[in-house]
């Protein structure tokens, strides 16, 4: 039986969580009723990386939190970028906020991707509200000396304008062009995919045309793959079985739903394997991000 890893010590990351309170830049609306809300938070902003998240009070009557990646964070001008789509009580009072109106924050939290050390040809995977820690990684990486390719999926429209790429990418369907604007600013080669049937993007899942890149990849190129994925459950676990087939590197971050968002309560606990057997570990604070190959999924 797998043990649960809880200590009333807390994880040296818990050290650098803050409480502030954020004010509303601006909340942009998406179809699907998603939506893209900036924060000055300068203290978190100053902190974040990619994988890390915050808990957020929806509204100053709701007290209950509710756990939202970051998307982008901008120390130097001291913001940050949610993206959450609005689908009860909570994120509809969320998606109502006003410019200059305050939203309290606990972050960052949670163990992010790691920053260095990984392989020359990065493969990033978001699906759904996996996609902002993606774009957050995608930054970080384009700085460095990586070739990053990032692969998306949505089954409701992407909260962003579609546009065809002009960077070219060995091993997709070439009618496959549908890209993220911001991607295509950034220089970094970028696909969709879906069953929805959106003009431009890869008809099917998104391992699926992750598939096609790395068998490209294996047979042209001698640079190393390193999967980062994040999306729902059924998804990741389809993105570590991809991962061991191909013999690959991969990080996940993983999505549970969370009450005091900072291991007190451990209702987020999944079971990974440890050097020690398995043991179950808290998203929150022990995570959200894991070795794929540790996460035993049901």
């Amino acid at each position: 039986m797998a043990k649960v890893a809880h200590s009333n010590v807390l994880p040296s990351t818990r050290d650098s969580i803050l409480v502030e309170d954020g004010e509303v830049l601006s909340v942009t609306a998406h179809a699907g009723a998603q939506h893209v809300l900036r924060l000055r938070a300068p203290r978190i902003a100053g902190r974040c990386k990619a994988g890390h998240f915050v808990h957020l009070r929806c509204a100053p009557e709701l007290q209950l939190r509710r756990p939202m990646s970051v998307m982008r964070a901008d120390a130097e001008q001291g913001w940050i970028d949610i993206l959450f789509k609005a689908h009860g009580v909570g994120t509809n009072l969320l998606a109502e906020r006003k410019t200059g109106e305050i939203v309290s924050l606990i972050g960052p939290i949670g163990i992010p991707f790691k920053q260095d050390g990984h392989c020359p040809q990065p493969l990033l995977i978001g699906g759904g509200v996996g996609i902002p820690p993606m774009v957050f990684l995608a930054e970080h990486l384009r700085t460095g000396a990586f070739n990053p390719f990032v692969i998306m999926g949505s089954e409701v429209p992407f909260p962003f304008s579609v546009v065809p790429s002009q960077i070219l990418v060995g091993g997709i369907p070439a009618h496959v062009t549908g890209t993220m604007p911001l991607m295509e600013d950034w220089g970094i080669p970028c696909r969709l995919a879906t069953q929805q049937g959106f003009a431009g993007c890869f008809d099917g899942f998104v391992t699926d045309l992750a598939s096609h890149w790395i068998e490209y990849q294996q047979r042209t190129h001698d640079d190393d793959i390193e999967i980062f994925a994040c999306g729902p459950t059924p998804m990741l676990k389809a993105v570590a079985d991809l991962a061991r087939n191909f013999n690959l590197k991969c990080q996940i971050s993983l999505e549970e739903f969370m009450a005091c968002g900072v291991g007190g309560c451990a209702g987020c606990t999944v079971e990974v394997r440890t050097s020690e057997g398995p043991a179950m570990k808290r998203v929150c604070v022990d995570g959200p991000v894991f070795e794929a190959a540790d996460v035993v999924f049901a």
